[in-house]
């Protein structure tokens, strides 16, 4: 589920008629006396109102905005923020209703004030801010029709995928013989013999290819190699060689790809963008299908992980290299100041790896370029 980083605020309610502003008795977030000691004021937030006190909202921000289906965490924070990775600081929850965290289309979000602070809160959380509910509703979804954090449709090939392997992983597995229909490539549903692929209980096995080589751009360290998806197999004789089905292909296979044992799906789309808690100073290591030029949507690799500090979630800004620059009136080229270039989600992660989806570009963004922790305002 989505864990927030706010803390809940409660206070003393006041009934509002139609069309007033929310007026609420409660306690700043930082005093530690209870809630029915100190006053809470919690009002509509103007559009394009700046708090001193919290994250900027957008100048074309709507006081009111109704979840629909295909939206995104990262899309609707990026309707009222100018920084959608500050959404742990607004988002309301109400932590004595279920599954709180999760947003499901037909949610109604209001933007309000609370002790100047700008706050995101649900319809149907305003009852815990003293505010009443004119037209309250009960509904019960399932849990997988909560919204996504980021646009899974580009990265659903990938979620099995790449994946961070030895050498020696690859050239001892394994592959791809022949095709059964004598072709050279396959695709779903085609048999396919495999070679030295030994007798087991696993039947189901990840189609892959080698990728790139991954290298520590800082010191040089291999990290690993790149083990491209292709697709799926399942085993339906063990012998010499054995016989498999492609039960799904994400690109066509070759005679010569690896068979790896299935990884354990553990990518969750329940998480919400946030910084990470350690500065981070990473680079851009590779990115999917070796793309000269990055642009939104593309996955890319970073010579960071877990070992690091970083968690799916997190949102690095991507800053352009320095390139250098002739000095006309000398010989020499003048180191040129990094620049903002975008940012990414994390939702991938391994000890010295991490993969991320781009979710926006500023200026073009290359292999080598830094990672960041975001800062605020940087654009």
């Amino acid at each position: 589920m989505l864990v927030s980083g706010c803390a809940s605020t409660r206070g003393v309610s006041e009934t509002t008629s139609a069309g007033e502003a929310p007026s609420v008795s409660g306690q700043p977030a930082d005093d530690p006396t209870p809630a029915a000691a100190a006053p809470l004021q919690t009002s509509a937030a103007a559009p394009g109102s700046l708090s001193s006190a919290g994250p900027a909202t957008r100048s074309d921000a709507p006081l009111i905005y109704t979840v629909k289906p295909g939206d995104t965490l990262w899309g609707i924070a990026n309707r009222f923020l100018l920084d959608p990775w500050q959404w742990p600081e607004v988002w309301y929850v109400n932590d004595q209703i279920a599954n709180p965290h999760q947003i499901y289309p037909g949610d109604v979000l209001k933007l309000v004030y609370v002790n100047g602070r700008p706050r995101l809160l649900r319809d149907s959380d305003t009852a815990s801010l003293g505010v009443e509910r004119l037209s309250p509703q009960v509904r019960e979804l399932p849990l997988d029709s909560a919204i996504p954090t980021i646009p899974l449709e580009a990265i659903r090939n990938f979620l099995r995928g790449p994946r961070l392997v030895t050498n020696d992983e690859l050239s001892t597995s394994p592959y791809v013989l022949a095709f059964a229909d004598e072709h050279l490539i396959g695709g779903s549903g085609v048999q396919i013999f495999v070679q030295n692929l030994p007798e087991s209980s696993a039947f189901n096995y990840a189609v892959v290819r080698r990728g790139q080589i991954y290298r520590d751009p800082d010191n040089g360290d291999l990290l690993g190699y790149e083990a491209i998806p292709v697709g799926e197999a399942e085993v339906r004789d063990f012998g010499a060689p054995s016989t498999a089905v492609l039960s799904r292909t994400f690109r066509e296979a070759l005679i010569g790809d690896r068979l790896l044992t299935a990884e354990p799906e553990a990518f969750s789309e329940n998480f919400y963008p946030r910084a990470p808690d350690a500065d981070i100073d990473g680079r851009i290591i590779a990115v999917t299908d070796g793309v000269a030029q990055i642009g939104q949507y593309y996955i890319v690799a970073m010579n960071r992980g877990t070992d690091h500090g970083l968690e799916p979630g997190h949102v690095l800004d991507i800053l352009q290299a320095g390139r250098r620059a002739p000095d006309p009136y000398s010989i020499r080229s003048i180191a040129l100041p990094e620049t903002f270039a975008g940012q990414l989600i994390v939702f991938k992660v391994t000890p010295r790896v991490s993969y991320g989806l781009v979710m926006s570009v500023t200026e073009p963004v290359h292999v080598l370029d830094k990672v960041e922790k975001p800062v605020a305002g940087r654009r």
